[in-house]
């Protein structure tokens, strides 16, 4: 590492830029990891930094040069993605991005191309991967518990909170499922339609119901929103076997294996060891960062969900399917 730096066998200086809601969330995490050493913050709001026991900044670039962290974590506006990914890379310094990756895919190939360059690892925050539920139902997939993935099913909805926000509700929160699906599946996203509905919280879309279809035939249903009073987030999935349904908040797993119509088949509930996904998330960047290895979520995974975002947005426009453009399946 660069001068300044941690050694191997030292614990990650690590930083944070952008103390909103989700930054917090970053900078209360580091400080629990023992693999790691909070030593700055950068927020352009000073009242943020207030009470902060680490060095606070209200220029990233200046935290950068002075703290030389060993990683960082982004949790800015979207918007401002970019300039503050762009100047880790630019000082190769890994950096863990929360999703979107950026306001545009054009931007998010840039952050990449240039990480690529640098050989500096480039994470992007698709925190769900993470959830205990979800690695279960992975490796259960895998295994071939479920036979052929026939349907998918995402709901996230939930009460409007009063946040900065700069992108609408499918590039904040649809990118969620979007990556899950393919996580699951192993497949690319080909066609995408969507309704949406807009200016009733925010100027962008407030809620969205897609319907994707992957490059297997498989299927993928979308119900996310703003908008619904009691919080809700499920994945449903269902293969010639059985259909999982899994509880992103409980972190729960059910299997329920098909049977004849007379004679419903129970739930079967599968036992999980429960985790913060935060904390896997931060940790699991933490070890690519340490051994310059690839992230769990890598620049392809989030440019690949951002162009079905785009294309669900763009269906939504046009009132017709629309063809998703190709990526790489990480």
């Amino acid at each position: 590492m660069p001068d300044g730096r941690s050694t191997e066998a030292e614990r990650l200086r690590v930083a944070v830029i952008g103390l909103g809601a989700m930054g917090s969330n970053h900078a209360r995490v580091y400080g629990e990891l023992p693999q790691a050493e909070l030593v700055a913050v950068a927020d352009n709001d000073a009242d943020r930094l207030d009470g902060s026991r680490v060095a606070g900044y209200t220029d990233y670039e200046q935290m950068l040069d002075e703290a030389h962290p060993d990683a960082v974590s982004i949790a800015v506006p979207t918007l401002s993605h970019y300039d503050a990914a762009l100047a880790c890379i630019e000082r190769r310094v890994p950096v863990l991005v929360e999703k979107p990756l950026a306001a545009t895919v054009d931007e998010g190939t840039r952050l990449r191309d240039a990480a690529d360059a640098r050989g500096t690892p480039l994470a992007v925050g698709h925190i769900e991967r993470c959830n205990p539920a979800i690695v279960e139902l992975k490796r259960r997939l895998d295994a071939g518990e479920l036979g052929r993935l026939l349907q998918m099913r995402a709901t996230r909805v939930g009460p409007f909170h009063d946040r900065q926000r700069d992108v609408g509700v499918v590039h904040d929160l649809a990118t969620h499922d979007i990556d899950v699906m393919r996580h699951l599946s192993g497949q690319e996203v080909t066609r995408a339609r969507a309704e949406t509905q807009r200016g009733v919280r925010t100027e962008q879309d407030d809620a969205v119901l897609g319907v994707l279809r992957f490059e297997g035939g498989v299927t993928g249903a979308l119900d996310v929103n703003w908008l619904t009073p009691e919080k809700r987030r499920e994945l449903t999935v269902v293969g010639e076997h059985g259909m999982f349904v899994a509880d992103y908040i409980r972190q729960e797993l059910r299997f329920f294996e098909t049977a004849d119509a007379a004679e419903p088949s129970a739930a079967v509930v599968i036992e999980i060891e429960r985790d913060e996904p935060l904390r896997v998330e931060l940790s699991a960047f933490l070890q690519a960062a340490h051994r310059n290895m690839p992230p769990l979520v890598g620049a392809d995974d989030a440019i690949a969900a951002m162009r079905v975002a785009d294309a669900l947005v763009e269906s939504a426009a046009r009132g017709e399917p629309v063809a998703v453009a190709g990526g790489r399946l990480a």
